[in-house]
This record gives C-alpha cells, structure tokens and sequence, in this order.
C-alpha cells in the first residue's frame, strides 16, 4: 500500500511537473528568443512579468545559458518579497566586493542564511548554478517533512544522486519544487541549471510561498499611491510609488544635491570617491519624508576628460551609487548629473568671460603697442596708433582665447548639482 501511494505521487507530481506553471497565461511579449511553444514559455512569461528574471538589452531571455549564482540569488530574493531588506552583514567572502552589482544581494542571501558560500572562503558569484545546488537551496528553505525516499526509484539516474542530495531532492519532488527537462525520468544533478529550467523551479516556488519556512519570506508589498516630486520642473518623470513597505522614487525622477566640499577636476582622477548632501530634507508634492536633512549621497568619477585645444572645456563623469541616512543606513541609487550628455563642465558663461578677459587684456596691449609704435616716429600720428592697435589687439586676444586649452571645472562647497535616477531608488519605512 505504501509502495503504491508513492508511486501515484511520483506521477501525479511528474504529470504536474513536465509542464509546469501550464495554467499561467503569457503576459509579456517583448521576450524575443522564447516562442509560445517552448517548454517553459510559461514559468519564463511568469518571472519576467513580475520582474523576478529580466531579459537582455535586446529582449532575449538567453534560455539554454547557464544561470550564474548571484544571478539565482537575485531572483531568490525577490520570489521571496525580500529583494530589498535590510541586513546589517559583514563580507566573508574574498571574491565579493562592494562595488560589484550584486554585492547588496549577496549579503542579504547571507544574512536570510539562503545561499552559503564556500568552505575557502568565497562565494563563486559568477560560478553556474547546480542543479544539485538548486534543490539544496530549495530543501533548506521549505518546512521540513518526512520525505519517503521510494519517490526517488522513478529516476533512471537516482543512483548518482550524492548520498546527502537523495532526501533533499525526495523533499523538493515531494512538494513538486523542481525541474526534470529534457527526460521526465532523469534528475541530472551535477549538470548545470539553465535559465529556463531556474525559471521554471522559481516560478513553482513562488506558487508555493506556503511551503517557505517563514523566516525566509518576507511581506508581501502592496501599493498604497502613487505621489510626485517636483524638485526640477522639467524631469522627465515626477512619481514616487509608496507602498506598505517602502517608497519608491522612479527612474527618471530629477533631486539637486550640494558638493560637500570644494572640487577641481585637475587634482582628481578615475577611480575616486566624491560626497554629496542634500541641501534640504527631501519631500513629495505631497508631503511624505523621503529623505531627511543630514543625508549624503557618493558618487564615483569614471573619467576626466581634460580641457582640449580650442577652447573644449575639463568634462567629469560621475556616477551617483549610494545613498547614506543619517542614520548609518545605506540606499542603492543609479543616477548621473542632470546635463546634455551627463557630465559635469564649466558653464558657457565661464567661457565667454575667459574669451572676453583675453580679448579686452590683448586689446589693452594692442593699444598701447600702436600707440608706442605711432608716437615713436610721429607723434601727430599718436590717435591713429590708438585705433590701430586696439582691433588688432583684440583680435589676437580673441584668437589666442579660442585656440588655448579649455577650462578645468571647479564648484565649491555647498554648489549644488541636479542628479537624474537612471534606476528606481527604494527607502525602506523605518
């Protein structure tokens, strides 16, 4: 009788199993390389729909490419609503640095205790994922249960599952969280997990929140409003989602920050760290506190362009990565200056003063040149020296002033600076 109830849910499960997530319709169709035909068109519809997964800059979803650990970590964290809690982590890892974009992701993962990293020490960020490694994670998460191992003799392959995997994978089948493509009856364990397949154990997942220990889901997130923010009239995106768990300032939004201390392109180079404020404590239209008085924003310099022949003035290019609360909290943000083609330069009014100083200086050294050169010989002659000499003094000057390097930028402290969000900026509630 046991024997029997085992089997029926072995193909119960394997029959739910080769088609998973069949019952979702597709909601996305700007994914370029998945037709409605492929095996797991669905589970992919379903992850880059609620932004678990994305695609390329060229809308492929890359099916068949392996899927990297901090890329599996990332959509993990968001198929549990905890893609943006805060977790106080030190870095263990030697081969995780704070810049790196999946740094924050990681430390969340460690902190929830989701994804361990490695005995010497590292994470293997980049590494493909497992399929063993895939249902290690699921098993660990998911409420423990008394797996009967019969459910394993389905699989041609159950013999060279690794003795610790055999009750993780009876858990993981058992509550029908896992993938058996492209042979219903092999498991595969040490080959490694696809995008398509991660996408199809994700989406299982996230239909089975219930089955998640719960200290690793976190709230689900609900949309209270939408308010604006109006700091520069003409940015091209003025919204703030607030929701029950944060707010949301959108891509495209424009907010004005204030160097902390004076700079000068000349003596800084790539590579090094600039701090901003905030002039004032940031509120929507509406008047919810997004950020208070006292917060810092950092920014990197990714290149100097220095000033060039003919006037082309020292361009800086920044980009804005953090935001720091008062409070020691630290917030991702994605943004470059609020400019033409987003760097930093000496307005035009600083060159036509420079052009102007060098004009009227050549113009007064012209003047007195002609009127040496007129008096000298003639001195009746002294006013027409004068005329001649100040056009032509001027002229040099001109010349002389567009044909000179550039100016290098200087702002000094408290000048303030507008800043466009290239990615949504999220401020968890207190």
């Amino acid at each position: 009788m046991k024997k029997f109830l085992a089997t029926f849910l072995v193909a119960s499960i394997l029959g739910l199993n080769i088609t998973p997530a069949l019952a979702l319709s597709p909601t996305n169709s700007c994914i370029k390389d998945v037709n409605s035909n492929y095996w797991a068109s669905s589970a992919i519809e379903l992850v880059v729909s609620d932004n678990i997964m994305k695609t390329d800059d060229d809308c492929n979803f890359n099916p068949e490419t392996p899927i990297s650990r901090a890329e599996f970590v990332s959509a993990l964290l968001k198929v549990l609503n905890n893609e943006n809690c805060e977790c106080c982590q030190n870095n263990n890892y030697s081969d995780v640095q704070s810049s790196d974009s999946y740094y924050a992701d990681i430390m969340r993962s460690d902190c929830l205790g989701l994804v361990y990293g490695y005995p010497d020490g590292t994470f293997k960020p980049n590494q493909a994922m497992l399929r063993s490694e895939c249902v290690s994670v699921i098993s660990h998460i998911t409420k423990d249960t008394v797996s009967d191992l019969s459910i394993l003799n389905q699989f041609k392959d159950k013999d060279k599952l690794p003795l610790w995997a055999k009750d993780e994978y009876a858990k993981t089948i058992t509550y029908g969280i896992y993938v058996n493509h492209p042979d219903e009856y092999m498991l595969e364990p040490n080959r490694t997990l696809t995008r398509a397949e991660a996408a199809v154990v994700l989406a299982q997942l996230k239909t089975k929140l219930a089955y998640v220990k719960p200290q690793y889901v976190g709230e689900v997130e609900t949309v209270k409003c939408i308010e604006h923010l109006s700091v520069v009239p003409t940015a091209p995106n003025n919204q703030v989602k607030i929701t029950n768990l944060r707010k949301v300032v959108m891509k495209d939004n424009v907010i004005v920050v204030a160097f902390d201390e004076k700079f000068f392109s000349k003596k800084h180079k790539a590579g090094e760290t600039v701090n901003f404020v905030l002039p004032e404590a940031l509120y929507t239209d509406e008047g919810t506190l997004l950020l208070p008085n006292g917060t810092k924003i950092v920014a990197d310099i990714t290149r100097i362009v220095p000033p060039k022949k003919f006037n082309k003035n020292a361009r800086v290019h920044l980009v804005f990565k953090a935001i720091v609360l008062p409070d020691g909290r630290c917030i991702e943000m994605y943004g470059k200056p609020y400019t033409k083609d987003f760097t930093l330069k000496e307005g035009p009014w600083m060159t036509f003063w420079r052009l102007f100083a060098s004009t009227v200086t050549f113009g007064i050294v012209g003047a007195g040149a002609g009127t040496g050169f007129a008096f000298i010989p003639h001195p009746a002659k002294l006013g027409a020296g004068f005329a001649i000499g100040i056009p032509v003094g001027c002229s040099v000057g001109l010349i002389l002033g567009l044909l000179t390097p550039g100016l290098h930028y200087k702002a000094k402290k408290g000048e303030q600076v507008m800043v466009i969000l290239l990615d949504d900026a999220s401020i968890n509630n207190n």
